[in-house]
């Protein structure tokens, strides 16, 4: 939309001042589409190609169901990048430090490079929220309504929130979405029936979603407090001059702010995406992705002896019980649904587990060379060894009361061991998601700019506010990226830029700050009650097809 440059007060919200109607040139339209095109036939060569290293083959209904899966989980990502990382740039559009178009294309760039060099934490933090049964058997026919029903769920309450211009948050929609799908699944199967959702794990997701956004505020006043005290220069507190971009240095600092940003949120919202296509490849290709066949055969001998160290951890524990194979899976399971895990038949069944899971090992010579018939068993033996291991050493302290003379080390050790068997991500997947995100960035953008620039405050946002709230949300995200938290940029951004305002002396918008609360409060009820929903709906279309 075309706008002009209005004088305003702080009494009155500011008009509009940035041109952000810039026609695109068909050339650009073109490569866009190219791009795009070659993303999606990049991915299915790449599922092709390593189906055909393992010998699995994909019957063309599965291919065909595989791929709608994947432009589904790719459509997610590419609607995080219109609606999150809008953002991002938010503050160099409206401070004129870049022009929008390039600035869309700038922090698509820097999107997938944090795309890239992610280490995948994330990605699992936000898996382990669902039920273990859905996870163990996201081949079955709960599982498939699963993956439809919480991505089909985020992606329709971020478009909801987007045509408002909402800065909802993506985060918090997929997250609400798999809470939905996890207490679907308990109230259908009934009282014991089986797992819901995983609630120790999303204590810590939610709480880390909810103290963020208080991060942005808070850091936010703060640092612009304090730079107005280290650096006095009136020109970073200054509103722009009409169209003119601020002063070199002031300039250099905004872009770095965005760049920054915009890199933070690839690195920790691409990853999501990546779970979720992990998933969907597990439950339809298990063979080519349910292990981790890039591992070398040399790995072999260091998980023997990990296990059998660990072994001998949990021979203690068990006060010399046995249990059989067979029964020593359900009693991990049982374990992992309950959450009690202190128990001389839990460890009997690591024990037995962890057996089982040696001798395979040693029977092929490695990982990579698992058969077809034999990968899922020992994936979900792996699984659920690991998962009751990460219940036990969580709380380090009581870890180490519970596991003395280094106990607790030996079992980290091992249960680093079958993460990295059981939890990668192919470089294909991580490719595919970058270009989804940044190819998102340039598109749709403009709605969530509008309300960042024009509606939080009373007055235009000056560089200092700018500078601030993305220096706030930069190293917030990445400080959660490296606890591997998921946390919504749109949540610290927004709030970091209404810190600044209150800060300046500004003043709120009182009417956006209500409707981004309400979007805040409402998300997480809603996406549960729409994945919720069309997990059920989608559970009786499996069946009736004859799925199980």
């Amino acid at each position: 939309m075309a706008t002009t440059a209005t004088a305003t007060t702080h009494d009155e919200p500011h008009a509009a001042r940035v041109a952000m109607d810039h026609k695109v040139h068909p050339a650009g339209v073109i490569g866009f589409l190219l791009v795009l095109v070659a993303g999606l036939a990049f991915a299915g060569y790449s599922i092709f190609s390593d189906t055909q290293q393992v010998g699995e083959t994909l019957a063309l209904g599965a291919f065909a169901f595989l791929g709608l899966a994947l432009v589904i989980a790719l459509g997610f990502e590419f609607v995080n990048g219109f609606h999150d990382t809008a953002n991002a740039v938010a503050t160099v559009i409206y401070t004129h430090s870049l022009k929008p178009v390039f600035a869309v294309i700038w922090s698509g760039c820097w999107n997938f490079v944090g795309v890239m060099t992610s280490t995948g934490a994330v990605a699992y933090t936000v898996i382990t929220l669902l039920p273990v049964d859905l996870i163990l058997n996201v081949g079955s026919a709960g599982g498939y309504a699963m993956i439809f029903a919480l991505l089909l769920a985020a992606v329709t309450w971020n478009l909801g929130t987007w045509w408002f211009g909402l800065p909802n948050s993506s985060s918090h929609a997929l997250i609400g979405s798999i809470l939905g799908v996890g207490l679907a699944n308990q109230l259908l199967a009934g009282p014991g029936g089986t797992s819901g959702v995983e609630w120790s794990q999303a204590t810590n997701v939610l709480l880390a979603l909810l103290v963020s956004p208080v991060i942005g505020f808070v850091g936010s006043y703060l640092l612009l407090k304090l730079m107005k005290k280290v650096v006095p220069d009136p020109q970073l507190y200054a509103e722009p001059k009409g169209d003119a971009p601020p002063p070199k240095g002031i300039r250099a600092l905004l872009i770095f702010t965005c760049t920054a940003v915009s890199f933070a949120h690839g690195g920790n919202d691409g990853q999501k995406g990546m779970g979720l296509i992990m998933l969907i490849l597990i439950g339809v290709a298990p063979t080519a992705y349910a292990l981790n066949r890039t591992m070398p055969d040399a790995s072999t001998p260091q998980f023997v002896q990990a296990a059998a160290a660990a072994q001998t951890v949990f021979h203690t524990k068990s006060g010399g019980i046995t249990i059989a194979p067979d029964q020593a899976n359900e009693t991990l399971r049982d374990a992992l649904r309950t959450k009690k895990t202190d128990d001389p038949k839990v460890f009997a069944a690591l024990d037995a587990t962890s057996s089982q899971i040696t001798a395979e090992l040693k029977n092929y010579g490695s990982i990579k060379h698992v058969p077809a018939a034999a990968t899922k068993n020992l994936r979900n033996e792996m699984y659920v060894v690991y998962d009751t291991l990460r219940l036990m050493t969580k709380d380090e302290d009581k870890a180490k009361q519970a596991f003395p003379n280094g106990g607790d080390k030996t079992l980290k050790d091992y249960q680093k061991l079958l993460e990295t068997g059981t939890r990668f991500i192919p470089p294909w997947v991580k490719i595919t998601v970058a270009l989804a995100l940044g190819l998102g960035t340039m598109i749709g953008w403009k709605r969530i700019v509008v309300t960042v620039g024009e509606k939080i405050g009373k007055t235009h946002l000056t560089y200092g506010m700018g500078a601030a709230a993305e220096l706030m949300a930069a190293s917030t995200i990445l400080l959660a990226q490296f606890k591997g938290m998921p946390v919504s940029t749109t949540h610290i951004l927004s709030s970091g830029v209404a810190g600044t305002m209150v800060a300046d002396g500004a003043g709120l918008q009182a009417s956006t700050v209500r409707n981004i609360a309400l979007a805040w409060v409402t998300t997480l009820p809603a996406a549960m009650a729409i994945a919720g929903v069309l997990y059920w709906v989608f559970l009786g279309i499996v069946h009736t097809m004859g799925m199980k």
